[in-house]
């Protein structure tokens, strides 16, 4: 008989919208197991043989053990490259198709923001924000893998992982609205009580004492060379515009 599927959440997106702090918030809950270290990496790992994946190396990930009928409690990572990146989300519903998906969003511009100076820190990026949200978009057509389609960039990928509705969308053609939950990142940090006992609830977990307010992943302070312009603004809202009416019409 096969194994049955350990891990049954996933935080799947999105980058630079509180996922770290929402993974530490859930690491604190003695009744959520967690794998290791917070980003696995496996769904989006192209050198996985997806014909047949390694899923022992997935399990490998995790410390908490299966009792006799199973695992007795929610088991779930972090990855908010998920959301975003090809045949992730696919990989996703052929492991579970039962897994439950959560999403933290944030403001676009904020999070594109937010991207770019967390890759100029650390040396990735040496280009000016105006020109990477401009003449930069053409760096993702030069494909990052042979089995990546252009479009899709690890590290270049500023304004592309804020179409939210498009990645919604998707993640509603795969699986069940039931199984997935939309989070605000602007939620967590100003009542993360609140915001956890939706996730909770969303486990199926029972209601937990409040944690205490945490801040995680703060922007190194530095010279950046570049700031977030009222004109970067209206130009990356000029551009999400349709795919915000999207995400409203999905999400309500």
């Amino acid at each position: 008989m096969a194994e049955p599927p350990r891990v049954n959440f996933i935080v799947a997106g999105v980058q630079k919208g509180g996922t770290t702090a929402l993974f530490d918030y859930l690491a604190e809950m003695g009744d959520i197991a967690l794998s290791r270290l917070k980003e696995t990496h496996f769904f989006d790992d192209e050198t996985q043989a997806w014909a047949r994946p390694d899923y022992g190396a997935y399990h490998a990930l995790f410390d908490d053990p299966p009792g006799p009928g199973g695992w007795s409690r929610p088991c779930g990572e972090a990855t908010p490259i998920y959301s975003y990146w090809p045949n992730a989300l696919e990989r996703i519903a052929a492991y579970n198709p039962a897994m439950r998906l959560i999403l933290m969003l944030r403001d676009p511009v904020a999070r594109a923001w937010s991207h770019w100076r967390m890759e100029y820190a650390r040396g990735a990026e040496r280009q000016p924000f105006a020109w990477c949200i401009r003449e930069g978009r053409r760096r993702l057509f030069e494909p990052a893998a042979p089995s990546v389609p252009w479009g899709f960039h690890r590290e270049f990928s500023y304004v592309e992982r804020g179409f939210y509705g498009e990645q919604l969308e998707r993640l509603y053609g795969l699986f069940p609205r039931a199984q997935v939950l939309v989070l605000r990142a602007e939620a967590l940090r100003h009542d993360p009580a609140a915001t956890l006992a939706q996730v909770r609830g969303f486990l199926g977990l029972p209601p937990a004492a409040p944690p205490a307010p945490r801040t995680s992943h703060v922007g190194r302070e530095m010279d950046y060379g570049s700031e977030l312009t009222a004109e970067d603004a209206a130009f990356l809202r000029g551009l999400y515009a349709r795919d915000q009416a999207r995400l409203a019409e999905l999400i309500g």
